[in-house]
């Protein structure tokens, strides 16, 4: 008996959306990264990208748990000495909160070159509108 290996003739993208509105940060993000990945699949093969497209609509107003919003800290660095700027998620959220979903799920990813175009099909957006109402997306249901 011989190993199914996906092709790239052979994958079938289909479209989800997410709504994150009340569902806690972490459940959403393993879902959407399996999502991603295609390990919901039958066909799943760990060298090529099978996932599916997906798109996480009120990214606002999802839920976190205990203190997590000011103990939570995002860094990031320059590259020059004394570069580091950190900022809490409560800043953060109300900045840019497409940018706590798209790292939580980025992080859940491993770290190859893959996971670069899997993190591509992602798509975040702070209110309930989105521009993707054409690719006609299916409700993904977290609960």
């Amino acid at each position: 008996m011989k190993t199914y290996s996906a092709k790239e003739g052979d994958i079938q993208r289909s479209w989800y959306v997410v709504d994150a509105e009340g569902k806690t940060l972490g459940r959403i993000a393993t879902v959407i990264a399996t999502v991603l990945r295609g390990k919901h699949k039958p066909m799943y093969t760990p060298n090529m990208d099978c996932g599916d497209f997906v798109i996480v609509i009120n990214a606002d107003k999802v839920a976190v748990t205990g203190n997590r919003m000011d103990e939570k800290m995002y860094h990031h660095h320059s590259g020059y000495p004394g570069g580091l700027t950190s900022q809490s998620m409560r800043t953060v959220m109300s900045k840019y909160p497409e940018r706590v979903i798209q790292q939580a799920v980025q992080k859940m990813l491993p770290k190859t070159i893959l996971s670069k175009s899997v993190i591509k099909k992602l798509k975040v957006y702070a209110g309930a509108e989105h521009p993707h109402a054409a690719q006609h997306p299916q409700v993904l249901e977290i609960e």
